[in-house]
């Protein structure tokens, strides 16, 4: 056996530069280890879906009417019937003038067939979105790992692009811990500083899950009393800069993420919400769309639902509120009716600015208007991959996949590029009759792809369809059923386009809309406080569907409890009582 060699003195020479470059890999695998050890999410919230103490029942049944069926609205619904429990004297009705469930969650039919369902709104949650997941699980619906079709054979590749290169890129055939000491090599510690701070600034957050912070009465006192006004009133840059985050890896990386979530550059959106764009490990959907979970929720909490349902006025008369609604009926012979019913409370479940709802008398401090982004969606078929061309790149490189956006360095912030992403979702089927419906013969004859590329692109502007083909590489197809047939592609086979008024601008601020709103008396004072709730305050501070729901879960907490403490004088909620008599 060879003898070991003697350790260095400190005579010893300088490290040689092979022997440099091992200690700079084993500092990038140390950090690496760290990077592992201190996962990308929290530390998981006590979630209340525990069932209430034993209380004394009010006797008097509480009339809940609830304007809107999206994340909130369901929430709210669900809730309310989980918390009055055992009580049973509680009725709840769900107004939607849509005519589906879940607000901004909604599927589109690939091809107009429904077995190709694919989000048009909001995509995916997080592990660490308990009421989303737990709805998820309690339904048993099918969770996948990413929104959209089904995945594709290729490589999943992420580039970031700043409209003239490529400035990260990324594979998942790579190694992880390749692809960190990538990500380590060029930007330092600027990741593993983004990391902390984000499990820090979200940890904090995740308290307003759990007493004694929830239930929450005004989003601004417990922001600060959690200690996150210092995120929600700086840029997501100043908020990076003030954590030791370097320009490069937040222009670069966090700024992809701030755009592709919100539209929006880190000169321009809180730090509170740039950090939840860093907190998005772990993306999942519900096969057949998010939805669902919010269709389950009402359906779980009894309540009754009106669909195609628009709410126009409501009345305070005598401590009750009276709601005037009008539906449209669908069908060959559309009929619209009205109706007018009393309720207790009111939750306005949705922005209030968008409603067109006249209340009389008039709120007395009615939610400020916020501005929306106006969000185009463009979905698209294609035989087609994106072009290597297009993106300033040679033919033979692997194109990206999923394709993000910054700015470039040199110009402005507020300079907007074509598209803020361009994702491809996987492949789609083609409908054999979906090209030549009018006669079999000619499907036979002139054959068709049997699947095609899905892709979906978020831009501030609507896209050209000669701009949408300007991105595609004819050269490169989807396997055709029959080399032998003649094909007659399309570039682009099936689009469908929505606007949408997704989120609001998220710019720095300290306060948010109240939780509770007033009507002012008939002489136009203040009446003191009413029970009309609203959630959608929670968007400026946090906006997605989990916050949504976490605001349909408060109020129904604040609503129940009060209830209680009206008619037993327990605020608590706990007695002797067996419930109902």
């Amino acid at each position: 056996m060879a003898p070991l060699p003697n350790p260095p003195t400190a005579q010893a020479q300088e490290p040689s530069p092979t022997r440099r470059r091992r200690l700079l890999i084993g500092a990038l695998g140390f950090l690496a280890l760290v990077w592992f050890l201190y996962p990308a999410n929290p530390t998981e919230p006590k979630v209340l879906h525990r069932a209430p103490h034993r209380r004394l029942c009010p006797q008097e049944t509480l009339n809940v009417a609830i304007i809107g069926a999206g994340s909130a609205g369901a929430s709210a619904a669900y809730y309310l019937d989980l918390f009055r429990q055992p009580c049973h004297r509680l009725n709840i009705t769900v107004y939607e003038r849509n005519h589906y469930v879940g607000g901004r969650s909604t599927t589109v039919n690939v091809y107009d067939d429904p077995t190709h369902p694919v989000e048009l709104g909001a995509s995916i949650f997080v592990p660490i979105n308990h009421n989303l997941v737990n709805a998820a699980n309690r339904y048993e619906l099918p969770i996948k790992s990413r929104g959209g079709a089904s995945k594709s054979e290729d490589t999943e590749i992420l580039g970031i692009w700043d409209g003239r290169e490529f400035v990260f890129t990324q594979s998942d055939a790579d190694n992880q811990y390749w692809n960190i000491a990538k990500l380590l090599w060029k930007y330092g510690i600027s990741p593993i500083r983004t990391q902390n701070l984000m499990k820090k600034t979200v940890g904090s957050f995740l308290k307003m899950y759990d007493a004694p912070s929830f239930p929450f009465k005004s989003i601004a006192d417990t922001a600060v009393e959690l200690g996150l006004l210092d995120s929600t009133t700086a840029t997501g840059q100043r908020f990076l800069k003030a954590n030791g985050v370097s320009g490069k890896f937040g222009h670069d990386i966090v700024q992809a993420a701030t755009r592709v979530n919100y539209a929006q550059n880190l000169d321009q959106i809180h730090g509170l919400e740039t950090m939840v764009c860093m907190a998005a490990e772990g993306g999942m959907s519900i096969e057949g769309g998010n939805w669902q979970i919010f269709d389950n929720m009402i359906k779980d909490s009894g309540a009754t639902l009106l669909l195609n349902t628009t709410v126009s006025t409501i009345t305070k008369d005598s401590g009750k509120y009276a709601i005037r609604a009008t539906t449209a009926s669908l069908g060959p012979a559309p009929d619209i009716s009205s109706t007018e019913s009393p309720y207790d409370i009111v939750v306005l479940a949705s922005p209030l600015q968008f409603s067109n709802i006249t209340f009389a008398p008039p709120l007395s401090s009615p939610p400020p208007f916020i501005p929306y982004v106006s969000l185009h969606v463009t979905l698209f078929t294609s035989p087609y991959r994106l072009s290597a061309a297009a993106f300033n790149l040679d033919s033979d490189v692997n194109m990206p996949t999923t394709i993000l956006t910054t700015t470039p360095p040199d110009v402005a912030h507020s300079e907007t590029l074509p598209f803020n992403s361009i994702s491809r979702l996987g492949k789609a089927e083609v409908p054999e009759d979906y090209f030549y419906p009018r006669n079999p013969e000619d499907y036979a004859r002139c054959g068709t792809r049997a699947s095609q590329y899905l892709y979906k692109i978020f831009s501030p502007e609507p896209l050209t369809q000669p701009y949408i083909e300007s991105l595609l590489d004819f050269n490169h197809t989807t396997p055709a059923k029959d080399d032998d047939m003649q094909l007659q592609d399309k570039p682009i086979s099936w689009i469908h386009e929505k606007i949408w008024d997704a989120y609001p601008y998220l710019p720095p601020k300290s306060r948010f809309a109240d939780i509770r709103l007033s009507m002012a008396d008939k002489e136009g004072d203040d009446a003191g406080a009413d029970g009309i709730w609203y959630t959608s305050g929670i968007e400026s501070f946090i906006s997605t569907m989990e916050t949504s729901s976490l605001m349909g879960m408060n109020v129904a907490k604040l609503v129940v409890d009060e209830w209680m403490k009206d008619d037993t004088g327990d605020g608590d909620g706990d007695g002797d009582g067996d419930g109902d008599a």
